[in-house]
């Protein structure tokens, strides 16, 4: 490889490794974006009657992976039903945000 092309591979991997680290989100915006939520994952016990299903504690959980079901759920890539329609209205920074705030709460 030219010195050239190098200095192109290593601009192109810099803008990749800034495009992929992730904002930190706002735990206070994302205590505000919650109050659904709690509706049913704040329910010990609590089973959906459509499709029966128990619904998942999601305080304390790991942020990333709220952020990746989230995502999935709007994609269409994770489905339930509630869960889609729930997660259509979030924007990127919304879902940073309720990731955040779930994430520092006690399990």
């Amino acid at each position: 490889m030219t010195r050239l092309q190098l200095l192109g591979l290593a601009a192109a991997a810099a803008l990749f490794t800034v495009g992929a680290a992730h904002a930190e989100g706002d735990k206070a915006a994302g205590r505000k974006l919650v109050y659904t939520c709690n509706g049913c994952h704040g329910v010990e016990g609590y089973t959906n009657a459509y499709p029966d299903y128990p619904v998942p504690r999601i305080a304390g959980q790991n942020e990333q992976y709220i952020i990746n079901a989230l995502h999935g759920y709007k994609s269409g890539d994770r489905t339930h039903p509630t869960m889609m329609a729930q997660a259509q209205s979030l924007s990127d920074k919304d879902i940073q945000d309720i990731a955040a705030y779930l994430s520092s709460l006690a399990k």
